[in-house]
């Protein structure tokens, strides 16, 4: 958690996947499958949906700190509704 409360996620994107999901830990970041290609900003659009969606909040909430072109990302959520986060480190 940051200091403003926001939380700060490090994520790892694989961008062209079926669908839009986490599937667990890659190194000290949550890996994240998406369901969108790695063209013209699609994939971090489908990144911070998905994240607003799964956080409860607006997507203006939800922030891509680090990792515009790359995929390893640094996101910043303001406000969390809700925490699936916590679920989502438990997975293998």
């Amino acid at each position: 958690m940051a200091a403003d409360g926001s939380l700060l996620l490090a994520l790892h994107a694989q961008p062209g996947a079926r669908r839009t999901e986490v599937v667990g830990a890659h190194g000290d970041a949550l890996k994240i499958r998406l369901a969108a290609p790695a063209v013209d900003g699609k994939a971090n659009a489908e990144l911070l949906r998905f994240i607003a969606a799964g956080f409860g909040v607006p997507l203006a909430s939800v922030k891509l700190l680090r990792g515009e072109t790359g995929r390893r990302k640094t996101v910043r959520v303001a406000a969390a509704r809700l925490r699936p986060d916590r679920d989502w480190a438990r997975l293998p």
